[in-house]
């Protein structure tokens, strides 16, 4: 995402309009659109002033995704108790539907002893509990899918 996208993203999330962020940085509000459109870049003090502005870190700023803030923001949403009440499988079988189907094909036994025991090797190597050994799993399978082991 460029970092004019990234701008205008975090300003909206912030509810500020053009106007407002250039009064609080001394600057005209077509600096600010020329900001979000990529036309020029504010400098290091500015971008900093934005990130402040915003209540997000400058790296924040730079790599703002609208997506990936509204996830983050969901989930923290949603408490602890409601997690455990979700069916997460039935949730992501919507979006996913294999979630649904695929008990009805694949032996589950025959891959279920092999990744316990990974887990348990995860948490006796390293200590972790068993949500955060399930987590690190899941990462490493998505890391192999996506090509990167």
């Amino acid at each position: 995402m460029s970092l004019g996208k990234s701008l205008y993203q975090a300003r909206k999330k912030s509810g500020l309009s053009q106007e407002n962020v250039a009064e609080q940085l001394g600057v005209s509000r077509q600096t600010i659109s020329k900001w979000e459109t990529d036309e020029t870049l504010p400098d290091i003090r500015q971008s900093k002033k934005l990130a402040m502005l915003y209540h997000i870190t400058l790296d924040q700023l730079i790599e703002y995704d609208f997506d990936e803030v509204q996830a983050r923001e969901m989930i923290d949403s949603i408490s602890e108790e409601a997690q455990k009440k979700i069916d997460w499988n039935k949730v992501w079988s919507s979006k996913y539907p294999v979630l649904a189907a695929y008990r009805e094909k694949v032996r589950v036994e025959d891959y279920a002893p092999a990744l316990g025991e990974m887990m348990t090797q995860l948490q006796v190597e390293y200590g972790y509990n068993h949500t955060d050994a399930l987590l690190v799993l899941k990462d490493i399978l998505a890391r192999v899918w996506k090509g990167q082991l």
